[in-house]
């Protein structure tokens, strides 16, 4: 199972490059995918299981299960989606821009309708449950540019996603109660606490994924999808997996007491809702969705009475739907294509011009009104009977189930008259003849529902196993002939209380309209004051004002954090220690001061440079703590930090705005103060109320066993904790792209001239490379003279802390600040041209390399057999260098140096030399306006 789900995946990824390569024909090829699919399932034996391992860590497996249900439904999702695939060949036009996406996320969705069915793991089956929202979501809004189509599928995707997260609820409780998620585990135990709610909840996900009152208006709006997407989601599979989910879980939440009577209610009413309203449709697809709406509420009765004999015919009926639906919407999708039009008042005289395509939707007609000896007449018969000797409300449901059935029969015989009956009044539509190309897989499907109602006996064999879960009489079996009988006579009056019924309305009487609450108008106002409340709240709080933001932010942080701290049991330690030493208490005073004196000034360069002070006093008291490695960092960060903010300082007003009032102040003064102590009180607990010993205090000797080093922060970084550093240098690089994105993005002309300006080194013996340039004159031939002399000192230095890191305090990203620090004294003294000629490299070469070489590690030591970023020692007696020892995440930091490197130069050109670019270009503009306003008339 799990092959046959790799395959599909890569059919689906390869899908849009085949449709390039070969045109419509690629979809032939990608059919042979679901049609194997089909071939294998077919000939193997339930139940199946495959156990792989997914989250070890977590308790959780990739459990695959394929009971007698779920081979069911995978013959039905392969199958149909192998004949629509070949279909599509034939509908979409040759060259269909959008045909290869279509393929591809078609494809997609027949793998996770595949991962649902055999899902065993509960968790598993609803990741696949929205995987199937997200594709349908996509196939949906296939024609992206009509405001229908992207309506429909937002208004799908909203509505089953609300209910996959209840039917996710529900799922937790269940495995919570049981003890586990594995289903078959689950079903074989006793029934676990809290299966009521469970069951409900459970019940919400399964009726909105199959349209079920009263979730059913989404499902005629989709049909904004193409024609073969609908048939194959919207008939034979999506659709199909809440009526699935129903039939699977029956066997053991039927002991719930909500699951039948919500079950069996809201299909009784989705049944004749859905026939009353397709009975007043014109376009045929809609009278075919609604027909399908219809049809689902008839399965979720089988299936929700939770009966065998009833449990028996909702799988025949499973089976019958799919192919005499998808064969009807095949059939339509054939006519639109031919006519141009599916209005049934437009159409007239198809069934002259196209007998094949008639006959072919005639049987299918007639499978789906319950006509001996097809599939559907198989399942109906069945169902009858699971409800001939109940009680009272038995009796009630088999009245309805005969109401509903009539207004299927009426329905489809107003689709064939529709579609191919000679309508007084109109001549016959000449309809070019389709290929058999295009007829065939409709064809198929038809002929299939034959096959399959002659061959009631075989199914009844293969079916029967499903239904032996569910209690009931044994004695009842699928056949074509079960006698004179209730069930028979009741079919006999459905055909003709049908045929009445479309009479009367081909004489022109018209169809009432149900005056029931729409669902829909309900859906749209429940949006539309979603929508005006988000539009309310943004205008109240998102005003444009920073201060404004940050104190929202800051007053919930308050309110929560301070409420949870007073109220909330939160363990304070018992002890209060100050300090270990005075001169802790001396740094934290200066932080203090500094911070203090920071909030009064009124210059943003002193404000800067005292916030920096602050960070340098956090630093100390990291060093008086036993933390080099912290407080190396710290300074570095800091002084990397200050830099960049006197860049960016250097394009703004010298002094602060005006002061706000003294109200404002007032109120900011307290935000500030109660965040201070919310913070402190916040870290204070969570330090001192700590339970658990830290993983930390095992890290010592594994740092030296497996990572090689002494420096445990270093090996932590590179080896124990290497998937953390991999998340935040991939953080760094999107971080340095956006500052590239927003500040330094020109065109081509421009950065090729830049880059050849930047790279003109003045020949001779210039202390710098680019230093006769205006930049450079203007800044202290001493600090041009410091800079020269120091920068490749700096940049060794930064090197040696690269590989002394993993003994000693540095490693790759102390190393990469101490080399950015090297390109900012470059940078200081010559200015942009400078920093390029010192630097001639692209920021983003480096950041991709760094990130590749990090990568690359990890993915060395799978390919070498280990674990993903395992690091190997390595010795090595070299001529002249000796003995050397070194651990391979030595590779994996030089990666995140070169990061950090890229990320300063990237700050450097963006927020430096850019900022200078802008403010020559501006200074020269206004030199330009002066001397033309001094030029004379």
């Amino acid at each position: 199972m799990l092959a046959v789900l790799v395959l599909h995946t890569a059919a689906a990824l390869l899908a849009p490059v085949l449709v390039r390569a070969l045109g419509n024909r690629a979809l032939y090829v990608l059919a042979l995918v679901p049609a194997a699919t089909f071939g294998w399932t077919l000939f193997q034996e339930a139940p199946l299981a495959e156990i792989y391992p997914w989250v070890p860590h977590l308790g959780m497996e990739m459990a695959l299960r394929m009971g007698t249900l779920a081979w069911l439904m995978l013959l039905i999702v392969s199958g149909i989606g192998a004949v629509v695939l070949a279909y599509c060949a034939r509908y979409f036009d040759e060259g269909d821009p959008a045909l290869g996406r279509f393929a591809g996320i078609f494809l997609g969705f027949a793998t996770a309708m595949t991962g649902l069915v055999v899902s065993d793991d509960l968790l598993l089956l609803y990741v696949f449950w929205e995987l199937t929202t997200v594709f349908s979501y996509l196939l949906i809004g296939h024609k992206g540019e009509q405001a229908a189509g992207r309506r429909a599928a937002m208004q799908a995707l909203v509505v089953t996603t609300a209910g996959g997260l209840a039917m996710l609820v529900g799922f937790v409780m269940l495995g919570h109660g049981a003890g586990t998620y594995r289903w078959s585990e689950i079903v074989a135990g006793p029934l676990p606490e809290g299966s009521a709610v469970a069951a409900v909840l459970i019940l919400a996900g399964a009726l909105s994924k199959s349209a079920i009152f009263p979730f059913s208006f989404w499902l005629p709006a989709a049909m904004a999808a193409p024609t073969p997407a609908s048939a194959y989601l919207h008939a034979a599979s999506m659709v199909k997996a809440g009526v699935f989910l129903l039939g699977l879980m029956g066997p053991m939440l039927a002991q719930a007491a909500p699951w039948r009577p919500v079950a069996v209610v809201a299909g009784v009413v989705t049944l004749l809702l859905g026939g009353w309203a397709a009975m007043r449709q014109h376009d045929l697809k809609l009278l075919l969705a609604y027909g399908t709406v219809s049809q689902l509420g008839l399965l979720t009765v089988a299936f929700g009475a939770a009966t065998r004999t009833a449990a028996l015919a909702g799988a025949a009926l499973l089976l019958s739907h799919a192919l005499f639906k998808a064969a009807l919407f095949l059939v339509v999708g054939i006519i639109d294509r031919q006519a141009g039009t599916r209005d049934l008042r437009e159409l007239s005289g198809l069934g002259r011009t196209a007998p094949v395509l008639a006959g072919i939707a005639g049987l299918a007609v007639a499978s789906m009104a319950g006509v001996p000896p097809l599939a559907g007449f198989v399942g109906k018969e069945s169902l009858f009977a699971a409800f001939e000797h109940g009680g009272t409300a038995d009796r009630f449901v088999l009245l309805a189930l005969v109401a509903g059935s009539a207004l299927t029969v009426a329905y489809g015989l107003r689709f064939l008259w529709g579609a191919f009956a000679r309508k007084p009044g109109h001549r016959s539509m000449e309809l070019p003849r389709p290929g058999w190309a295009f007829l065939a897989p409709a064809g198929l499907l038809s002929v299939a529902g034959l096959a399959a109602g002659i061959g009631a006996s075989w199914l009844d064999g293969v079916l029967t196993p499903y239904a032996d879960l569910f209690s009931g009489p044994t004695g009842d079996h699928l056949a074509l002939w079960h006698g004179l009988g209730l069930p028979l006579l009741l079919s006999v009056v459905v055909f003709a209380i049908g045929g009445v019924v479309f009479a009367g309305q081909l004489q022109g009487r018209p169809w009432p309209r149900q005056r029931l609450p729409q669902a829909e108008s309900v859906y749209k106002r429940l949006m539309n004051a979603v929508d005006r409340a988000a539009v309310e709240l943004t205008g109240a709080t998102q005003r444009g004002s920073l201060p404004f933001s940050l104190g929202v932010i800051l007053v919930v942080l308050v309110i929560l954090g301070g409420s949870t701290l007073l109220f909330g049991g939160a363990p304070w330690p018992t002890g209060l220690r100050l300090w270990d030493t005075p001169l802790q208490l001396v740094a934290g005073a200066v932080v203090v001061g500094a911070a203090l004196v920071a909030a009064r000034s009124r210059r943003r360069l002193t404000a800067m440079i005292l916030v920096g002070i602050c960070g340098y006093g956090v630093a100390v008291l990291f060093v008086l703590h036993g933390a080099p490695d912290l407080a190396l960092t710290q300074f570095l960060v800091e002084t990397v930090t200050i830099v960049m903010f006197v860049l960016v300082l250097r394009r703004l007003p010298v002094r602060f705005s005006a002061r706000p009032l003294r109200f404002t102040r007032v109120v900011r003064t307290v935000i500030a103060v109660a965040t201070g102590v919310v913070a402190a009180g916040m870290a204070y607990v969570a330090v001192g109320g700590r339970i658990a010993t830290p993983i930390s205090v095992d890290f010592a000797e594994p740092a030296v066993s497996f990572g090689g080093g002494h420096n445990i922060v270093n090996v932590a970084l590179v080896d124990i904790r290497a998937w953390d550093t991999m998340g935040e240098i991939s953080v760094l690089v999107v971080a340095a792209t956006g500052v590239a994105s927003l500040i330094f993005r020109r065109s081509e002309a421009l950065q090729r001239r830049r880059k050849e300006q930047g790279g003109q080194a003045t020949p001779g013996g210039a202390w710098l490379r680019a230093g006769d340039n205006p930049e450079a004159r203007r800044q202290s031939i001493i600090l041009q003279v410091v800079a020269r002399l120091l920068f490749h000192t700096i940049v060794l230095f930064s090197v040696y802390l690269l590989f002394s890191g993993h003994n000693a305090p540095g490693g790759g990203f102390a190393g990469g600040l101490v080399a950015g620090l090297a390109l900012t004294t470059r940078y200081l003294a010559g200015g942009r041209r400078e920093l390029n000629a010192a630097a001639p490299v692209d920021a983003g070469l480096l950041l991709g390399a760094g990130l590749l070489i990090a990568v690359g590690t990890g993915a060395a030591a799978m390919v070498a057999g280990g674990q993903v970023l395992q690091s190997a020692l390595v010795d090595l007696t070299l001529p002249l260098l000796g003995h050397i020892h070194f651990a391979t995440s030595a590779f994996f930091d030089i990666g995140v140096y070169l990061i950090v490197v890229a990320l300063v130069l990237e700050i450097l050109r963006s927020l430096g030399a850019e900022l200078d670019r802008q403010h020559d270009v501006a200074a020269r503009e206004e030199r330009r306006a002066l001397e033309r306003q001094k030029e004379p008339v």
